[in-house]
């Protein structure tokens, strides 16, 4: 099995293609490791090894780790978040990529007003229209963001969505060119204060066709911690 160096070279030389196929520049694309899944010492190796932007997805098993090592990253928070999780999440995780109703865009507000900071969230948006997937429908996000207009602790920085997991990547292309267009469209209307750059998109299975079609940000977990 390869060692994490052989696997972070893999990806970054991965990344660089994907980029010199689209015409893009590596350093648009950010690689976030998802570390759900593995425990805290290879959490502890993949820091080490100069990645800095970490994701977890439930608070119960983060804790631990960000307890440990929570001032060596960037943490993100990338599972459904509930509300009465928020608590535990706000001033740990820099970046939200699950806001997906308006109950949580309230309590990710509050908590952040009590607590004097801002928190950079992403939209996330069923692209897909999987019923097995949680998300703003696209045709709704104008909507969701006229509404939380007025909770201005809660900054608006991108768009997430997740692909269905296919055995061709190239057949995800469409979701990830929906996610882009539909940035770029929101924009035009300039609903934000300022425009939304980030697109959280593409994981291990499907980034290269994400990063093609305009990823900023890919969550990436088997390819580069390992099972």
């Amino acid at each position: 099995m390869a060692s994490l160096q052989e696997r972070i070279a893999s990806v970054q030389e991965r990344v660089a293609r994907a980029c010199a196929v689209s015409g893009r520049d590596v350093s648009d694309v950010k690689v976030i490791a998802v570390t759900k899944y593995v425990p805290l010492d290879t959490v502890a190796a993949v820091l080490e090894a100069g990645l800095t932007e970490i994701a977890e997805s439930r608070w119960q098993d983060a804790e631990p780790k960000w307890n440990a090592l929570g001032h060596k990253g960037i943490w993100h928070f990338i599972g459904h978040l509930q509300t009465n999780k928020v608590k535990d999440v706000i001033g740990k995780f820099e970046y939200i990529h699950s806001l997906d109703r308006l109950s949580l865009a309230r309590e990710l507000h509050k908590k952040a007003d009590a607590a004097g900071l801002d928190v950079k969230v992403f939209l996330q948006v069923n692209i897909s229209g999987e019923d097995t997937k949680f998300g703003l429908a696209p045709e709704a996000v104008e909507g969701f963001l006229k509404e939380i207009a007025p909770l201005n602790r809660v900054k608006v920085i991108g768009l997430m969505t997740m692909a269905p997991h296919e055995g061709d990547p190239e057949l995800t292309r469409p979701v990830f060119r929906g996610l882009r267009e539909l940035r770029d469209s929101l924009n035009q209307l300039a609903l934000t204060p300022e425009p939304i750059q980030e697109l959280s998109m593409g994981m291990s299975n499907d980034f290269e066709v994400a990063i093609q079609e305009g990823a900023t940000r890919v969550r990436l977990g088997t390819v580069l911690v390992g099972h």
